[in-house]
């Protein structure tokens, strides 16, 4: 309590006005300066869950990495870098061309995380910012090249392939960083708007083309059911006739089968129009 209490004395010092607090703010920043660097020197620390810390001594790399939990190091002499070993995720848009010279704009997820044996080599062969100094390159160079080998139509159509394409070339890239790539996905591709504008011509003219063909299948269907009922009207006519020609006989039953049983009031001195023996 005494040493908090002789630290304000001293920041509030003897002087006044506006000299004296001008000298209580230089004091209270020199106080927090040394407090910084005490704090930054402690002689132990923690390394959180998903981390890995690199053991530096006199600012060069030495091979210990340490796990999670508490260490101890040497103050001004040892310093512990934390790195983070967790998935994360990059997310970057790309330009690139199709194989018949569209551009397009392609806007892709990466997850990826650093080896945890590997954090000693990528801190002291890439940094910190490895993914601004080679993921993101990484991935643009894998779009490029992969787009290159379809069509823009291709690029659509067979989406599932691309994101293959892509992936396998930026899992070999990174694996010689030390850096895994644990999923890749295409969030969308954009294409100049005259080639939207030819894709959308180009579905509604199979649209109609569809829609032609299946009206003249319709009336390819009613035309062979009219041939049909025509047809099967010939072929009654025709059995019917034979049957008359063979048995003239049902001319006569047919003809008492729609009498109505009234005989006709003149006849004109004719021969009846049923002979009944």
């Amino acid at each position: 309590m005494n040493f908090l209490q002789n630290i304000f004395s001293w920041i509030r010092g003897k002087g006044t006005g506006v000299g004296g607090f001008l000298t209580g703010v230089i004091k209270i920043f020199i106080i927090i300066f040394v407090l910084s660097i005490i704090w930054k020197n402690l002689p132990f620390g923690t390394v959180g869950a998903g981390e890995r810390g690199v053991r530096l001594r006199f600012s060069a790399v030495t091979s210990d990495v340490i796990d999670e939990g508490f260490y101890f190091k040497i103050p001004f002499i040892e310093e512990v870098i934390i790195m983070d070993v967790k998935t994360q995720k990059d997310q970057v848009k790309a330009q690139a061309a199709s194989r018949d010279l569209q551009t397009v704009t392609a806007e892709v997820a990466v997850n990826f995380h650093i080896t945890p044996d590997a954090v000693a080599t990528v801190y002291q062969t890439i940094g910190e910012d490895y993914k601004f100094r080679v993921i993101d390159p990484a991935v643009q160079e894998s779009v490029k090249a992969s787009t290159a080998q379809f069509t823009a139509e291709e690029l659509i159509t067979r989406r599932e392939d691309v994101r293959e394409k892509v992936l396998g070339l930026l899992v070999s890239k990174m694996q010689s960083y030390g850096i895994l790539i644990d999923g890749f996905n295409i969030i969308d591709f954009d294409f100049s708007k005259s080639f939207n504008q030819a894709i959308e011509s180009k579905v509604t003219a199979e649209q109609d083309a569809l829609a032609a063909k299946n009206r003249l299948e319709q009336v390819k269907f009613e035309a062979d059911q009219r041939i049909a009922e025509a047809k099967g009207k010939a072929e009654a006519i025709r059995v019917e006739s034979e049957a008359l020609n063979q048995n003239p006989q049902i001319l006569k039953l047919r003809t008492i089968e729609k009498w109505d049983g009234n005989l006709p009031t003149v006849t004109g001195g004719a021969v009846p129009f049923v002979n009944i023996p």
